[in-house]
């Protein structure tokens, strides 16, 4: 069901399963391709050339990313990720905080919510491109800007990664694990589609077009009134026993 009001929000924002929302956004990016052109020569961005070509098709793909010719490198499977959006909110991202970041924030604290970190991540892939299987700390809100993808999460994550297991790392890999794939909860994103993606939840993405692009706002340590959502609370757990690890671990995998 998709939220479509505050309150909705509200209810279900603190536990699985994720749910797709209608938020009237008003910002234009740039077209995808512009942006790839632009972005993969900054010297933060990470990417990962895929595909069952062998090693060396690999390795001389990866060393020409960002000079190759811009028509090649759209035919190469590859997903990439910028954490940092904000060293281009001057240029290749001009508006984007007055448009979407301030707004945002000030939505989310009329309502009585907090966190520690809100940031925008970018997120561009070619087809047959996944991310791996992981989790994240925070929780994301999905916007797909260019293209199509597929969100894979489950119905209930406990039965495959309870809280307590995802707050230590034991998701991360390329693939997934065998499961039930009536167990599977995943939704296929359109331009202009926004996914909430919760904490702690084990998921995947898959590119289902020719050329894909989404940006994530990124939100760490969000509560409502004082409480943090239910899976959440095992990572607050786990740092209450573990101070000297508390924010040694970033909010983001940054195996994507």
């Amino acid at each position: 069901m998709t939220i479509t009001t505050p309150d909705d929000f509200t209810r279900r924002w603190r536990q699985p399963p994720n749910f797709p929302l209608d938020i009237p956004f008003d910002y234009t990016f740039l077209p995808a391709v512009d942006i790839l052109d632009h972005i993969r020569k900054d010297k933060e961005v990470r990417f990962t050339i895929l595909g069952d070509d062998d090693w060396q098709v690999r390795m001389d793909r990866t060393a020409a990313f960002r000079t190759a010719p811009l028509e090649e490198v759209v035919t190469w499977p590859f997903r990439l990720v910028h954490f940092n959006l904000s060293r281009f909110y001057d240029d290749l991202l001009s508006g984007f905080q007055d448009e979407v970041m301030i707004p945002w924030r000030t939505h989310l604290s009329a309502r009585g919510f907090t966190w520690q970190r809100l940031a925008p991540i970018l997120f561009l892939s070619t087809a047959g491109g996944s991310s791996t299987y992981h989790n994240d700390n925070s929780h994301g809100l999905a916007w797909q800007v260019h293209g199509s993808k597929t969100f894979h999460s489950y119905l209930d994550p406990d039965k495959y990664l309870p809280a307590d297991a995802a707050v230590i790392g034991e998701t991360t890999g390329e693939e997934p694990p065998e499961h039930d794939v009536a167990d599977r909860h995943s939704v296929t994103m359109r331009p202009g589609d926004l996914l909430w993606s919760h904490a702690l939840t084990p998921h995947w993405v898959t590119t289902e077009s020719a050329l894909a692009m989404s940006v994530t706002l990124s939100h760490g340590g969000l509560s409502h009134q004082g409480l943090f959502s239910e899976r959440e609370l095992a990572l607050r757990a786990y740092w209450d026993k573990n101070p000297g690890e508390a924010w040694m671990h970033d909010l983001r995998n940054v195996r994507y």
